[in-house]
């Protein structure tokens, strides 16, 4: 897996308010659409990681910028980043993009939750790709 993680997102009808121009909860689903891809990238499909160890990820705090707007029928790009892992939590960047130029921009911090809500430690397995990732991630910014 190349690092930073990149995610292709077709703007659609449904996404926009109804002028052509991108409605901002979308580019909340275009991010977690990308993360979800990362952590299939890394060998962890989200149902399966809750099945066989309990565990899931939320949003625990989000500031998003939003810079330009998009429009119908724009090719995006969802770049993802980690930033800092915790022993619960996670914490990424992610820039969408159009033709290079920064969209929207996303600070979140993901908490490692239970079944039943409650923080819950990450998965050593898991710390670990997310540990490659993030080091793939710093080498490939400064290189």
């Amino acid at each position: 897996m190349s690092a930073p993680h990149l995610f292709p997102v077709r703007v659609y009808w449904e996404d926009t308010d109804g002028s052509g121009i991108v409605y901002h909860a979308s580019y909340l689903r275009f991010a977690e659409r990308a993360r979800t891809e990362l952590l299939r990238a890394a060998g962890f499909e989200q149902w399966t990681m809750l099945e066989q160890t309990g565990i899931a990820f939320a949003v625990r705090h989000c500031v998003i910028d939003f810079r330009r707007s998009a429009r119908l029928d724009d090719r995006l790009a969802v770049e993802t980043v980690v930033t800092a892992i915790g022993g619960a939590s996670l914490e990424m960047s992610q820039a969408i993009r159009r033709d290079g130029d920064d969209i929207v921009t996303l600070l979140l911090k993901l908490a490692c939750i239970t079944r039943d809500g409650r923080a819950a430690r990450m998965p050593p397995r898991l710390r670990e790709v997310f540990n490659a990732i993030k080091h793939q991630t710093a080498s490939h910014a400064a290189g």
